[in-house]
């Protein structure tokens, strides 16, 4: 495929990639997505803390989104499916734009949180987002209201509240931040199923971020007009590192393109249990990277949370074929050697062993000796030695 004579050197390289992605394994896409995931936020958090800025820094990204995205669209065949958007004027009005704003909001909300909040506890708060979405549903009509869901949903929203208590460094302001940012999310959600995906117009992570980015970086410049440039000083940029600027939004970028390649060689199912997975290895980088400290209260609130999302994302059914699936890989493993087995029943199998997994990791970071000498060692409190 042709795209300009221009690129004529560059295509026939680019062209190949699809063929080089075909022979990537699906273990190696979701571990590329987990680690451009997490690195991205433990990146964020580092350049907040450092910079002082996070509404600029938001600016940054999308500018960089923008700048990089039209780079792609004529030089690679990553944004090829854009072409399947006859995006009009009206089109632009009416649902690119409001979209944009509202994921314009909720970037802001969820990059200024960082200044309030800590890692792991922004994860555990997160857990509440398909709460938010099943909510925005109803009252777009896009759902019905069932009462088997509502009580799901009470159960994530009663781990969270339990975790929220048992939070150390708790802030109304950054709690606040976070469920603006939760429900801007929402809502935009609500909006691509209700204008986008009604119309048969899906759009991927990548096209999507060439359309709103645009939006999102004025969204964003505007903002930042009335709130930090007042205040802004080169000697912030200078002090986070020019470099690393420029490292942190190419991560970002980077961390889309995986999304794209991802999305693209899994199933749902898998995608909503790596996210799960991400989110506790994002609480455990968190606790050993800034030396959070994590009440058992809030552990157990977690685990809460976490259980009533999981069942909420994959329901009973999907979760028995799962339990299936490790017990036949364990009989095949371990096969047994005669005498009569009583059989347990398949659903204790799998919340027992699901809730015993989640436990122990908890457990193993707020209460044993290993995990209180990992949290309190010099290294990660910045003592002697480390600058």
């Amino acid at each position: 495929m042709t795209v300009s004579n221009i690129n004529c050197g560059l295509l026939p390289m680019m062209e190949a990639i699809p063929s080089v992605v075909k022979r990537i394994p699906v273990w190696a896409h979701i571990v590329n997505w987990m680690f451009f995931s997490n690195v991205t936020i433990i990146f964020n958090k580092w350049l907040i803390d450092t910079a002082g800025f996070t509404i600029i820094l938001t600016c940054w990204h999308l500018v960089y989104a923008t700048v990089a995205t039209q780079i792609l669209a004529r030089t690679t065949t990553l944004l090829d499916s854009r072409r399947n958007f006859p995006v009009t004027g009206r089109l632009y009005l009416r649902t690119i734009l409001p979209i944009g704003l509202l994921y314009s909001g909720s970037l802001i909300c969820s990059n200024v949180v960082y200044l309030y909040l800590s890692v792991s506890f922004i994860q555990i708060l997160k857990a509440v987002s398909p709460v938010a979405v099943l909510f925005a549903s109803w009252s777009w009509g896009v759902a019905e209201p069932n009462l088997a869901k509502f009580i799901n949903v009470l159960v994530i929203v009663f781990g969270v509240a339990i975790s929220s208590f048992g939070e150390i460094q708790f802030s109304w302001t950054g709690f606040f931040f976070q469920i603006g940012g939760t429900s801007f999310e929402a809502v935009r959600v609500v909006m691509i199923q209700v204008m986008l995906s009604g119309e048969g117009l899906n759009m991927d992570p990548l096209v999507s971020l060439y359309y709103y980015a645009p939006v999102c970086a004025l969204m964003n410049f505007f903002v930042a007009v009335f709130s930090e440039l007042p205040n802004f000083q080169w000697v912030d940029a200078a002090n986070a590192g020019f470099g690393m600027l420029f490292l942190n939004a190419s991560i970002a970028l980077f961390l889309n393109v995986a999304s794209v390649f991802l999305i693209g060689k899994t199933s749902g199912l898998v995608m909503t249990l790596t996210g799960i997975f991400k989110s506790i290895l994002l609480v455990i980088a968190s606790v050993l990277i800034w030396s959070t400290q994590i009440t058992l209260l809030q552990a157990v609130g977690y685990t809460i949370a976490l259980a009533g999302l999981t069942y909420y994302s994959l329901g009973y059914d999907q979760l028995a074929g799962l339990g299936k699936m490790a017990l036949s890989w364990i009989n095949e493993i371990a096969p047994s050697t005669g005498g009569g087995s009583v059989p347990m029943p398949k659903r204790l199998i799998v919340v027992g062993l699901s809730s015993l997994v989640a436990v122990i990791v908890v457990l193993e970071l707020t209460m044993s000796e290993r995990g209180r000498r990992i949290m309190s060692a010099p290294s990660w409190q910045g003592g002697p030695g480390s600058h």
